[in-house]
C-alpha cells in the first residue's frame, strides 16, 4: 500500500431541481441556502473566502471557497485530514463542484463532483463508498427547499438516539410509529401536519404544512456493531420557528429515545 497521497477518489452525479439558475445558487452557494437543507453552514461567499460545516455538537468540517463564477460554477475545499483526525499530510483537500446548467421547463441540472487523494488505507475506500448514499439523500431536501420555501431562512430542530438493529428495520419502525403513509398522503406527526413528499431509503420527507411550514426529514442511519441512529431533522421557515423548537425538540428527544424497537 502507498504511504503517500497518490491513490484518487471521486464521487460524481448530476441531479434535476427546480428553479432558475439564480435560484439554484442561492440555495448552494451561501450560507442561508445551505443551512436550509444540508447542515448549518458559514461561508465566506466570494473565492477564497473560509467555510465551515457543523455537522454534529462536537464535529465539524473546515474549508475554503476555491472557485466562485455565479450562477454557474462554485467549488470548496475541506480539510479532509483534519476531519479524519488525520496527520495534516496524511490526505489531500476534499475537493466539490457544483455546475448549474439551465433546463427548459424552470429547472436546473446541478452536476456535483467530490474528489480527493488518499494513502489506499481501507478506511479511505469505506469512507467514499458511504460518501454517496449519506451525500446525495439531501439533493431530495434541495428539490423540496426548491420547490415550496426557496430563498427562506431556516431555523434547524434537530433530535436522534441509538437503537438496536438495522437501519431499514429501525426506519420502518420509526415511519409506523410517526404514521407516515404513502407518498402524496396527508400525516398528523406529533401534532405537525403535513404531506409524505418523498420515501426513499434512508429517509422520508415530509413537507409541514401547520402549525409552522418547513421540511420533516425522519432517517437511519448504521452505527456499527449492530445499532443503528434513527433520528428527525426539521428545517422550518416561519418567524415563530424559534419558539416551535424550543417547545418541541425537548419532546421529539424523549419520545425518539423510548422508541419501541424489537431486540
Amino acid at each position: 500500500m502507498s504511504t503517500t497521497t497518490n491513490v484518487p477518489y471521486r464521487l460524481e452525479f448530476t441531479v434535476e431541481v427546480p428553479g432558475t439558475p439564480e435560484q439554484v445558487w442561492q440555495a448552494i452557494a451561501t450560507a442561508k441556502g445551505m443551512s436550509a437543507w444540508f447542515t448549518p453552514t458559514e461561508m465566506e461567499e466570494r473565492e477564497g473566502g473560509s467555510l465551515h460545516f457543523q455537522m454534529g455538537p462536537d464535529m465539524g468540517s473546515e474549508g475554503r471557497v476555491t472557485g466562485w463564477d455565479p450562477p454557474r460554477r462554485l467549488v470548496y475545499e475541506e480539510d479532509w485530514a483534519a476531519l479524519m483526525g488525520k496527520e495534516p499530510d496524511a490526505l489531500s483537500p476534499l475537493t466539490s463542484e457544483f455546475v448549474v446548467e439551465a433546463q427548459s421547463g424552470g429547472t436546473c441540472v446541478v452536476r456535483v463532483t467530490s474528489s480527493g487523494f488518499g494513502t489506499g488505507a481501507e478506511w479511505e475506500s469505506e469512507f467514499w463508498d458511504t460518501m454517496g448514499p449519506n451525500w446525495i439523500p439531501f439533493f431530495d431536501n434541495l428539490r423540496l427547499y426548491l420547490a415550496h420555501f426557496t430563498g427562506q431562512e431556516a431555523t434547524l430542530l434537530e433530535a436522534a438516539a441509538s437503537h438496536p438493529g438495522d437501519p431499514q428495520s429501525l426506519l420502518s419502525t420509526l415511519r409506523a410509529a410517526l404514521g407516515l403513509g404513502e407518498e402524496g398522503s396527508e400525516v398528523d406527526v406529533r401534532g405537525a401536519t403535513g404531506t409524505v413528499e418523498r420515501i426513499a431509503q434512508s429517509q422520508t420527507l415530509v413537507r409541514l404544512t401547520a402549525p409552522v411550514p418547513g421540511i420533516l426529514n425522519v432517517f437511519a442511519f448504521a452505527e456499527g456493531e449492530g445499532k443503528s441512529t434513527v433520528g428527525v431533522r426539521a428545517y422550518l421557515f416561519s418567524a415563530d420557528a424559534a419558539d416551535y423548537v424550543r417547545r418541541e425538540e425537548p419532546g421529539w428527544q424523549a419520545w425518539l429515545k423510548e422508541l419501541p424497537v424489537s431486540a
